[in-house]
């Protein structure tokens, strides 16, 4: 008899893991708090452990990349207001592949239940939430609220798996309050899609307008519209949620008198979905306890500063279904093999990512000129390596 296993969450993590458990013969059942799926979403990069992991769920030829085929030009703008050639997100090491967050969910839902699926699509149920989770019995007795009919019912599983982010509702009922966990940064974000191009840039170019403590990037893509990020640091977290969320991005922005802020703005105010939230990290000491694991934002989250929130999404659903795939008697063994395949680069990158996140926002009018001395330093670097692979390749 087929093991079953229920994901709570259908976003990158969720599905990967789904995917990555009907591999290894199980039988995933996802829940999803919202009525339907998500679409579109702001920018984000895959870097080669996403992209592998892509190919080893079997959604690489599903997943649509939209770098802009010369590369793309990055754009930073002085204090002055001038225009000088930037270093932007996709020239970062490990040359991460440009896709908005809806690509990489659009071809993990086509591998869960498309015509991609390999078999049998996964079970999905839209508006359902667990708010009870019981690991003392022959199974894991988990109490369901359907949010359409308002009915409730309890199902047993052989696993369960939290992929329900940040501030996951499965973390909270196994292993604690938020608290516990989530490491205040002391920023804010707000990403989306824009409509058009700021006027008078080419349409994959990216822009940069890095100022101390507050900071706007857009980033171009290939074959849409560009995304942004408004990101600001403030020690008074609690008070940017009073209020619109439009004219306090307004008031904390006011003074960057410079077109591109100003088109980024009147955009929010047209924008029909956009992200807005506090930056957090996920430490936790372990990830499962019992028949009960944690994955992705919930268990991680390295936040958008360290890049690498779709790939450790997609990567840590894959390695899970390694995982069981290689230890199938033994639940316990395989959720440790993957928690300590996984650790040490997870540990890695939420390190790096308090250096990032200089490079996103500088903390101080100092770090700002110190951030773009380096950053002009490596764009020269940059660009005599290509230089010199180009007169390789004519030679």
């Amino acid at each position: 008899m087929q093991k079953r296993a229920l994901m709570v969450g259908l976003g990158i993590a969720g599905m990967s893991a789904a995917i990555g458990l009907r591999q290894s013969g199980w039988t995933p059942v996802i829940v999803e708090r919202a009525p339907g799926r998500r679409l579109g979403g702001y920018g984000v990069g895959l870097m080669p452990e996403g992209r592998q992991a892509a190919v080893d769920l079997g959604i690489a030829d599903h997943l649509h990349t939209r770098n802009p085929p010369d590369g793309g030009k990055t754009w930073s703008l002085t204090r002055s207001g001038d225009r000088e050639p930037g270093m932007g997100f996709l020239h970062q090491p490990g040359d991460p592949a440009a896709v908005l967050r809806g690509d990489v969910e659009a071809a993990l839902w086509e591998g869960t239940c498309g015509d991609g699926a390999g078999g049998d699509p996964v079970e999905v149920r839209f508006a359902t939430t667990p708010v009870e989770i019981d690991d003392t019995g022959g199974d894991v007795q988990v109490l369901l609220t359907d949010a359409g009919t308002g009915s409730q019912y309890r199902e047993g599983f052989d696993l369960v798996v939290g992929a329900d982010g940040m501030r996951s509702s499965v973390r909270r009922m196994v292993f604690g309050p938020d608290e516990d966990y989530l490491t205040n940064w002391d920023a804010m974000i707000c990403a989306f899609q824009l409509k058009e191009q700021v006027p008078s840039y080419a349409e994959t170019d990216s822009i940069v307008v890095a100022r101390a403590k507050r900071a706007v990037w857009v980033f171009g893509f290939d074959d849409c519209a560009p995304t942004t990020l408004l990101t600001y640091r403030t020690q008074d977290i609690q008070g940017q949620f009073t209020g619109s969320r439009v004219e306090q991005l307004r008031s904390v922005f006011s003074g960057m008198d410079d077109p591109v802020v100003r088109h980024v703005l009147d955009s929010l105010e047209q924008a029909p979905e956009f992200l807005f939230d506090s930056v957090h990290q996920v430490r936790m000491p372990r990830w499962s306890n019992g028949r009960v694991v944690v994955l992705g934002d919930a268990a991680w989250c390295p936040n958008l500063f360290s890049g690498m929130g779709a790939t450790f999404g997609l990567l840590g659903g894959a390695e899970l279904g390694r995982a069981l795939r290689e230890n199938p008697d033994d639940l316990d063994v395989a959720l440790t093999a993957w928690e300590s395949g996984l650790r040490p680069s997870i540990r890695k990158h939420q390190r790096i990512a308090r250096v990032k996140q200089q490079m996103f926002v500088p903390s101080s009018r100092p770090v700002e000129a110190l951030r773009a001395t380096i950053l002009r330093r490596l764009l020269a670097a940059r660009e005599r390596r290509l230089a010199t692979a180009r007169a390789g390749a004519a030679a």
